[in-house]
């Protein structure tokens, strides 16, 4: 597997495992399972992110509660098949596990780089309270042709930059993962809470190709 692929997709979050391992899938015999890490905000806020992680890589049937982790790898997409829809599934696709001891600097908790391509016309707008945020998906190459479909959410001046993007830039972008509650309108009647996965984009730059 080419380096220079894996360099385009890095990520490394450092928090608190808080769900038991979940089977995911099988691959070729390798079974992937998913469990939650609660990463820390400086604002006191939690994300709770979902990690994929190969059964060997570490013991998926071990009960890591209240364990801190740090996880490095990169953030996939995939679309899960839900009667007639499709939905966009992310999660952090683990190659390195490291449990900490004790973790003082939260500055450091959770670093995402992107380097991908705008494949959906951003759209900008304008928070009641005057905040611009501008919302990007990057597709972002996979060896042997697949891709992953990032949602990313810029803020302010970078939201103002990225509102000018056209679809097919490239674009690298250093931010966050973080999670986000939203309520789905099921039917006239059924309301559904969910969780969106996306980037906080702290600095995002075009790269002229």
């Amino acid at each position: 597997m080419s380096e220079k692929m894996i360099e385009n997709n890095k990520v490394s979050v450092i928090g608190e495992v808080v769900s038991e391992f979940r089977f995911s899938h099988e691959v070729f015999g390798e079974g992937f399972y998913v469990v939650d890490l609660a990463v820390n905000r400086l604002s006191d806020q939690v994300d709770r992110i979902p990690l994929m992680v190969s059964e060997r890589l570490m013991d998926v049937s071990g009960d890591y509660k209240g364990c801190t982790m740090e996880a490095i790898g990169q953030f996939r997409s995939y679309n899960r098949h839900e009667g007639t829809k499709n939905r966009l599934v992310l999660s952090i696709f683990v190659r390195e596990v490291n449990f900490l001891e004790e973790f003082t600097d939260y500055t450091k908790t959770n670093q995402i780089f992107l380097d991908g391509y705008i494949c959906k016309e951003p759209i900008y707008r304008k928070t009641p309270l005057g905040r611009e945020i501008a919302d990007l998906l990057l597709a972002v190459n996979r060896p042997y042709g697949k891709s992953d479909y990032i949602p990313c959410i810029a803020w302010g001046r970078n939201a103002r930059y990225a509102s000018g993007f056209q679809v097919g830039s490239r674009v690298c972008v250093w931010g966050r993962v973080q999670s986000r509650e939203y309520t789905k309108r099921l039917s006239e009647t059924e309301c559904e809470k969910r969780v969106a996965y996306e980037v906080s984009v702290s600095k995002l730059e075009c790269v002229e190709e």
